[in-house]
C-alpha cells in the first residue's frame, strides 16, 4: 500500500507555500514536492499588494515581510543622463492607491523580491513542522472517489502516495492540470518578450524604478532597486524577431543601445529568463480531488503586479475549505472554491491586460483611467456562502472582505478587529447586542459597541466601517470575507450547521 497524507502540494511557490502554512497551522498534514533541487533565486514577482499584506498578517510572517522589502519607489525616466521626469506609482499607472485609514491598515503596495518573499513563507512553514522536498518530482497520478494516488520521482527511484486531494500549485506550466485535463483557454502575445532577471549595477544612484528608455516604451529598459539586495531586478522589451540569447552580455548590449550611456556597469547576473506574455484561464480549479491554485490555474501580463498577489490568495481560500472537509463539512464546500475563486481571476486577468496594453505613459496618466490593483476590493457578493438576509443592506454586503477597525478591551487596551480575526476559526461579531451564544470551539463570538461589549467601538470606527443596525450578526470567515450578515441569532447557528461546524 503507498504512503498516506491529507494533502499533497505539488509546487513550493507562493502559492503552495501559502495553502502548506494554512494547513499546518489547523494540523492537517500535508506533503510539499518541487522538482526543482533549489529554491528559486529570482525577484520576479517583487509586488506585494495591499490585500496580500493583510493575509500575511494572519499568517503571521508580515513582520518579517516588512523587514525584507521597502515601499514601491517612484519611476524615473531619462533621456540618456538627462531626467525627463520622476512620477509615483499611481500617477504612472493611471490608478487611484487607498490611503491609510482605520479599516484598510496597509495601503499601499510593498516591494520585495520573491525569492525572499518565498524563503519567508517557507520559515514559517517549518516553525509549524512542515518541510519542502526538493528534488521530487510529480510524474504522474490517478483519481478516485476516495482520493489520489501520485508517482513521485526523486533520488532515482518512484515512491507511490496516496491523498486525500492533491494540489497543482506549479506553475504556468503545470503538470498537474495538463495530466488532469483541463483547457487552458487563452492567448499567447507570440510578438511580446521581455527579458527579465537580477544583476548589480554601477553608476545608477537613487532608490528608482530606473527607466532607460527616452520615452519610447517598445524599447523600454527599467533597473528596479531591490530592498536589502545589491541586485538590481532588470526588464527590457525584446523587439519582435530579434530574441537574444539570455546571458549578461545581451543585457549589457540592450542597455547601452536604449540608454545611450557608458556610465552603467552591468555585471554578477543570479538571474534570467526570457518571457512571454501568456492571458490563460484553467476552465476547472477543481476536479474531483484535484485543485488548482496560482499560475497552475491563471497567467496573465505582470503589469500592475497582480500574479502572486492572486495565486497567495487562492491559496488562502482553499486552505480553510480543505482543512474543513477533512476535518468533516461537506465536500461540496471545496466546489465553493472555483466558483469563488474563477470569476477572480477572470476579473484579473482583464485588469493585469488593461495595465499591459496602457503601459508606462510619457504623461501623467488620468485618474481612474486604469483598474485598481490593490485587490482590497475583491468580493464573493452573490457566491454560494454569502448570506445576507437584511431588509436593507448597507455598504457592506456578505462576500466582502471583512473590514480592520481599532477598538477597546473592557480592560483599557487596545486592539484591533484583525488581531481579533487572526488565526484558523470563525468570527461572530454582533453589534450592539450579546454575542451569539454556543457556536462552538471553532468560532470566536463577540460583542462590539459603543459601550458595555467585549469589544469597546469608542470611536465608531467599526460602526462606520460595518454599516449595520444595531442586534446585526456578522460572520467573518477564516479568510477574513463576510459568510453572513442577519439580524437573526438562529441563521448565524444554522450557517455553521450547514458547513459541518
Amino acid at each position: 500500500m503507498p504512503d498516506h497524507v491529507p494533502v499533497l502540494i505539488a509546487g513550493a511557490g507562493p502559492s503552495g507555500l501559502t495553502l502548506a502554512v494554512e494547513l499546518a497551522r489547523r494540523g492537517v498534514d500535508c506533503r510539499v514536492v518541487d522538482k526543482a533541487a533549489e529554491p528559486f533565486p529570482g525577484s520576479r514577482a517583487k509586488g506585494l499588494q495591499p490585500r496580500t499584506l493583510e493575509v500575511l498578517e494572519d499568517l503571521g510572517v508580515l513582520d518579517a515581510v516588512l523587514d525584507g522589502g521597502a515601499p514601491f519607489p517612484a519611476f524615473r525616466m531619462y533621456s540618456g543622463t538627462k531626467i525627463l521626469w520622476e512620477r509615483g506609482l499611481d500617477e504612472v499607472l493611471g490608478t487611484e492607491l487607498p490611503r491609510r485609514s482605520p479599516d484598510v491598515p496597509y495601503p499601499l503596495p510593498w516591494l520585495i523580491p520573491q525569492w525572499r518573499t518565498d524563503a519567508i513563507l517557507r520559515g514559517r512553514f517549518e516553525e509549524l513542522g512542515g518541510r519542502v522536498e526538493r528534488s521530487t518530482e510529480l510524474v504522474g497520478f490517478d483519481q478516485d472517489d476516495d482520493g489520489v494516488v501520485a508517482t513521485l520521482r526523486h533520488a532515482g527511484r518512484d515512491e507511490r502516495v496516496r491523498a486525500d486531494y492533491l494540489v497543482g500549485a506549479d506553475g504556468g506550466r503545470s503538470f498537474v492540470r495538463k495530466h488532469a485535463g483541463i483547457p487552458f483557454a487563452g492567448t499567447t502575445h507570440d510578438t511580446e518578450r521581455t527579458l527579465i532577471g537580477d544583476v548589480r549595477a554601477d553608476g545608477v544612484e537613487g532608490n528608482f524604478c530606473h527607466m532607460f528608455t527616452g520615452g519610447d516604451l517598445a524599447k523600454r529598459f527599467s533597473l528596479w532597486n531591490l530592498p536589502g539586495s545589491d541586485h538590481f531586478q532588470f526588464v527590457a522589451a525584446v523587439d519582435p524577431g530579434d530574441e537574444p540569447e539570455p546571458g549578461l552580455a545581451a543585457v549589457r548590449r540592450m542597455l547601452d543601445e536604449r540608454s545611450g550611456r557608458t556610465d552603467i556597469r552591468l555585471h554578477d547576473l543570479r538571474w534570467i529568463s526570457l518571457y512571454r506574455i501568456n492571458v490563460r484561464l484553467a476552465e476547472r480549479f477543481r476536479v474531483g480531488r484535484v485543485l488548482l491554485a496560482g499560475d497552475a490555474a491563471h497567467v496573465h501580463s505582470s503589469a500592475g503586479g497582480q500574479g502572486l498577489n492572486t495565486s497567495v490568495q487562492d491559496a488562502y481560500n482553499l486552505g480553510w475549505k480543505l482543512a474543513a472537509v477533512l476535518g468533516g463539512a461537506p465536500d461540496a464546500l471545496l466546489d465553493s472554491y472555483h466558483e469563488e475563486r474563477f470569476p477572480v481571476a477572470a476579473e484579473v486577468l482583464d485588469v493585469s491586460t488593461a495595465l499591459h496594453r496602457g503601459g508606462f505613459r510619457a504623461t501623467t496618466a488620468p485618474a481612474g483611467s486604469a483598474p485598481s490593483i490593490h485587490q482590497l476590493d475583491i468580493t464573493y457578493r452573490g457566491g454560494p456562502l454569502a448570506v445576507d438576509d437584511r431588509v436593507e443592506r448597507g455598504r457592506l454586503h456578505a462576500g466582502d472582505r471583512a473590514p480592520d477597525a481599532p477598538l477597546r478591551t473592557p480592560l483599557g487596551g487596545r486592539t484591533r478587529l484583525f488581531e481579533v480575526f487572526r488565526g484558523p476559526r470563525w468570527t461572530s461579531l454582533t453589534f450592539g447586542a450579546a454575542p451569539v451564544a454556543d457556536l462552538g470551539p471553532g468560532v470566536h463570538a463577540c460583542s462590539v459597541a459603543a459601550r458595555g461589549g467585549d469589544l469597546l467601538d469608542t470611536d465608531g470606527h467599526a460602526a462606520r466601517a460595518y454599516d449595520v443596525p444595531g442586534g446585526t450578526h456578522v460572520l467573518v470567515r477564516p479568510d477574513g470575507h463576510v459568510g453572513l450578515i442577519t439580524p437573526d441569532a438562529e441563521r448565524v447557528r444554522g450557517y455553521l450547521r450547514g458547513l459541518g461546524l
